[in-house]
């Protein structure tokens, strides 16, 4: 929603994945919510993401914007309610672009939670990402 934990996350794992494994993808996160525009991840998002190797600290928070819906081939939501969002504000065209992060599941929102909930992103988050790296290259 902020563009502070969930997303910012599957945004540097995806792409330092990618790049791991050769492939230079583009990647960019957003929210569907203003309320953190140009603010820095969540700390306890960059704090369990750097224990395992991921940098969110150049990251900023945006809102998404009409040109991300043409600019971007994939555009992934965190769940259900960014996913009526962003489906709400995306021009028809450009709707077969847009699914849930992990398929049919929400992604967890840590936020308000304990370490746990923030180590759970980044399991599914990796996960997933290794999945969608695996079916989109292989």
């Amino acid at each position: 929603m902020g563009n502070i934990c969930r997303s910012p996350t599957a945004e540097v794992v995806l792409r330092d994945k990618a790049k791991a494994r050769g492939i230079d993808l583009v990647v960019d996160s957003v929210g569907t919510e203003n309320y953190h525009i140009g603010d820095a991840p969540d700390a306890r998002s960059i704090h369990h993401a750097r224990l395992r190797g991921y940098d969110l600290t150049p990251l900023r928070a945006r809102q998404i914007s009409d040109r991300d819906f043409a600019e971007f081939d994939i555009i992934l939501a965190a769940d259900a309610a960014n996913l009526r969002e962003i489906t709400r504000r995306c021009p028809v065209e450009h709707r077969p672009k847009l699914g849930l992060f992990l398929g049919t599941d929400p992604l967890p929102d840590p936020y308000y939670g304990e370490a746990a909930d923030f180590e759970e992103v980044l399991d599914l988050v990796e996960k997933r990402v290794d999945f969608l790296l695996a079916s989109w290259w292989s």
